[in-house]
């Protein structure tokens, strides 16, 4: 058995989500959002090489010698399956391997936002999964292609890197492309995807301009794209988008983006007030009939308003659900106000927390 293995069954033992390798450190786990040393000694920079080798497939294992980061996907059978990220510092080489599990969790076993069934029925346009790296975004959009996958007949392709879910074949067809193994770039994987008649396509990161043009048109060309950002909320989302591009290309990209958002779906992780598990928050931007001129235009900061004006249509605001959860007693003061965009609302709770 790989020593990585003896760190990997703690970290599951323990409930923890990810598995920190460090050289000149001891291994350490992630449990509940909180980092804890496993009582295992350091780990000296020769060992640790020898440790990241022996999982490592021979061509990842060759280009993280060259390059000094690699990403790819590790599973113990029966068990779990982890995303891996290697990396080079200051000590020597180092990982980061998080879990993600075998069995795919449903919308209702996560305890999402039931509108996202009614995002998952849309034929055409970008719906976006946002938040912080740690924050589940992988975990809500599997759960959303499951229900898909359930529910309808569609063909879906995916392209990650790497892929993490693995999603068996129901009622769609499910094409999963890993990139570095099934295709080169994102890029390059989006353009084949347009000529592969799929209706849906999963984009696991718009890492930059050009990912995000071709995930733009695949969208206004009457496909349904879901892809994912990290940021914090839908004003910011669009504002990313908007950002990324030249200054004169951004009144082209406002007008694809005008017709083609659906939906932006921000998610958080807060813990819960007993310490011991950690519950989402979410912000909910669906399509409203103002929501294109108000992007055309640049208005973005009147997002805002769209949203809580429509939170009867399941749209609500990250604030809004934090202030419900703390409410529900699940959260602390002090957590929803860590998390809050409008951390002035939240003040006068923290006061009446730390008076108790």
């Amino acid at each position: 058995m790989p020593k990585i293995d003896e760190f990997l069954h703690e970290l599951i033992a323990k409930g923890g989500s990810d598995l920190h390798l460090c050289s000149t450190l001891p291994p350490k786990i992630r449990v509940h959002g909180q980092l804890e040393a496993l009582p295992v000694p350091p780990i000296s920079p020769d060992e640790m090489t020898v440790i990241l080798k022996e999982i490592a497939p021979p061509a990842k294992w060759e280009w993280f010698l060259k390059n000094l980061d690699q990403d790819f996907a590790y599973e113990i059978k029966d068990t779990a399956r982890f995303r891996v990220n290697y990396m080079n510092n200051h000590f020597g080489p180092g990982a980061v391997l998080r879990i993600i599990p075998t069995h795919i969790q449903t919308i209702d076993e996560l305890h999402l936002p039931p509108v996202l069934r009614e995002v998952c029925d849309y034929v055409s346009g970008l719906v976006l999964v946002t938040g912080p790296t740690g924050s589940g975004k992988s975990t809500t959009l599997a759960a959303m292609i499951d229900y898909i996958n359930e529910t309808r007949s569609k063909h879906i392709i995916t392209i990650e890197d790497p892929i993490e879910f693995v999603h068996p074949n129901k009622k769609s067809i499910i094409v999963q492309r890993e990139v570095g193994s099934d295709t080169e770039a994102f890029g390059i994987a989006l353009r084949g995807a347009m000529r592969a008649d799929p209706d849906i396509i999963l984009v696991g990161e718009m890492r930059d301009l050009e990912t995000m043009n071709l995930a733009l048109t695949c969208a206004s060309m009457g496909m349904l794209v879901f892809a994912t950002l990290h940021t914090n909320n839908a004003p910011k989302t669009v504002d990313r988008i908007i950002d990324t591009f030249p200054a004169e290309q951004q009144p082209q990209i406002r007008a694809m983006l005008a017709q083609s958002l659906k939906a932006v779906i921000s998610q958080l992780l807060c813990r819960t007030v007993d310490g011991h598990g950690r519950i989402a928050t979410h912000e909910i931007l669906l399509y409203h009939e103002a929501l294109p001129s108000t992007i055309r235009d640049g208005q973005i900061a009147n997002i805002r308003s769209i949203i809580e004006q429509s939170s009867g249509r399941g749209m609500k605001t990250m604030d809004n659900d934090l202030m419900r959860l703390y409410r529900e007693g699940r959260i602390s003061a002090t957590e929803a106000y860590m998390k809050a965009t409008v951390k002035s609302d939240f003040e006068p709770l923290l006061a009446k927390e730390k008076a108790i």
